[in-house]
């Protein structure tokens, strides 16, 4: 079985680590950075959108989201996103990475500011339009998943791919450290010029009216990063993997390339037509040599994604709601409106800081060192120690003094998640499947994680309501509590372990040795 490499991807495997790769993490790492920003931020204000809109002052707490709006507005963008990682993963097989790299950049930031302009004279129109554009938002969102690991793996060089593509998705640790430290800004800001007494003093003074401003300013600024970025996304090249292998233009692939590298590449228009035209090389996505060449891989990178966004958005999405059980954040009457927001945000930022970002960056420095496969297992596995340890004597650390102690333990679960499988799940998707198929594979793996994601948001926000149905909140009905829905997730994560064994290590080998498309194979291809 020999094996036949074009020259132009040659020249991108062994090419030294130069302007242009940091170029494009920063390009492709700017859009993840809007992601994470525009995804998570809005943990940060629901609770203030349920004073805003839902507080009755002859209550004794002020308003919450109802279960079915809080759930909307949690869970819509990840909807939006699961559809979009289908479609524009598909259609990057299809058109091209960069014909459609554009779009979804620019479908963020229009998305992004018309959340904040959600329009209505009633709690009913406001959230509706705010729920209809993050849908939108993330399914441009979504889209930026396959296309930015797609392209990053593609333009990489062998020995550092895994560290390039790691540090793209490494921007989302930015993304969310943003978010608290905006959201820290803009309410501390409001809180000094519109001070406010606390809701068990005055529920009606409790939210100034200019509150309404702040969760705008806080979703509408995801949209700077991403216009930044536009122009200098639009001028990328594509890369030459798809123009070669996919497109089949062996002389645009070597000129594009030629001008990035800066060195001299033959086209090799011979070679090209000798590898596009075996059958093997062939094979649709619906397909038994697909099926037998890269099945168990897509069932590893869908099955290990889906059940890590399980546990990660559960812990993202509703830390806020953990940080109250245990007393870090004061009970909602004992503060303000805007204090509310301050309050969470600085338990965020913290979390941020202490471990998610470290976590990142854990996995970019050594990636290429150990591999995906040994970081994804002991990610899951460390995961999956610390969220039992924090479950099983859960009322342990709901004390006060052992405050600080579940502080710890929670953050070393979002540290291992970051150096761990989620960005290992990211990361292999983009490397072991076809350049036809690639972009299509990861969008397939990425909403397999999203769906996971959605069950999370949803999920959790039942399961994690009281037993005692004079302890939920208003219009939930009894769950299962912190304590358990925490062994739940606990459980989840050790499946993720398990699942990681189906999954294949690429670390130091080529694109095209891991897809097999520089193979000398003579099977005949059997479709379905």
């Amino acid at each position: 079985m020999g094996r036949e490499q074009l020259q132009v991807l040659d020249a991108l495997d062994a090419a030294k680590t130069q302007l242009y790769h940091f170029t494009a993490i920063v390009i492709a790492g700017m859009g993840f950075f809007t992601d994470a920003y525009d995804l998570f931020s809005i943990s940060l204000v629901t609770r203030l959108l349920g004073r805003i809109y839902y507080t009755d002052p002859s209550r004794p707490k002020p308003g919450t989201l109802p279960p079915s709006v809080s759930a909307s507005v949690a869970g819509v963008a990840l909807v939006g996103t699961l559809a979009g990682q289908l479609f524009f993963g598909w259609l990057g097989d299809k058109m091209g990475r960069k014909s459609v790299y554009g779009a979804t950049l620019l479908l963020m930031i229009v998305c992004s500011l018309a959340s904040g302009l959600s329009f209505g004279s009633t709690p009913t129109g406001v959230m509706a339009t705010l729920c209809f554009f993050r849908f939108w938002l993330g399914f441009g969102i979504g889209g930026d998943y396959p296309l930015s690991a797609t392209i990053m793996s593609e333009y990489a060089n062998k020995k550092t791919r895994g560290a390039f593509i790691a540090a793209v998705f490494a921007m989302q640790g930015f993304g969310i450290l943003t978010s608290g430290i905006v959201a820290l800004v803009v309410s501390a800001a409001f809180d000094r010029a519109y001070g406010a007494p606390t809701y068990s003093e005055n529920p009606i003074a409790s939210t100034v009216p200019q509150a309404d401003y702040i969760w705008r300013i806080i979703v509408m600024f995801g949209a700077v990063p991403a216009a930044l970025t536009f122009y200098w996304r639009m001028k990328m090249p594509e890369t030459a993997r798809y123009t070669a292998l996919v497109a089949k233009n062996a002389k645009q692939a070597a000129e594009d390339m030629a001008r990035v590298l800066n060195v001299e590449i033959k086209a090799e228009d011979d070679k090209l037509e000798k590898l596009v035209v075996k059958r093997s090389h062939n094979y649709g996505l619906f397909s038994k040599e697909f099926l037998r060449r890269h099945g168990l891989h897509l069932l590893g990178t869908c099955s290990t994604w889906f059940l890590l966004d399980i546990a990660f958005y559960s812990q993202n999405l509703f830390q806020k709601d953990i940080y109250s059980a245990v007393g870090w954040i004061p009970r909602a009457e004992n503060m303000n409106a805007v204090n509310e927001v301050y309050r969470i945000a600085t338990a965020q930022t913290l979390i941020a800081l202490w471990s998610t970002v470290p976590g990142y960056w854990f996995t970019v420095a050594l990636i290429d060192v150990v591999g995906r496969f040994i970081i994804q297992l002991q990610g899951f596995f460390f995961m999956t120690v610390f969220m039992f340890a924090i479950a099983i004597p859960y009322e342990h650390w709901t004390r006060s003094e052992n405050r600080i102690g579940f502080i710890i333990m929670y953050s070393l679960t979002f540290f291992f998640a970051n150096f761990g499988p989620n960005a290992t799940t990211f990361v292999v998707p983009a490397e072991i499947f076809p350049a036809r198929l690639r972009s299509t594979c990861h969008g397939i793996s990425a909403a397999a994680g999203k769906a996971g994601g959605i069950i999370g948001a949803f999920g959790f926000l039942y399961a994690a309501q009281p037993m005692d149905r004079t302890k939920t909140d208003e219009g939930y009905p009894p769950g299962i509590g912190v304590r358990y829905s925490l062994i739940v997730l606990g459980c989840v994560n050790a499946l993720g372990l398990l699942f990681t064994f189906l999954v294949p290590e690429p670390n130091g080998k080529s694109l095209e040795e891991l897809s097999g498309e520089n193979e000398e194979d003579d099977e005949p291809e059997t479709s379905v």
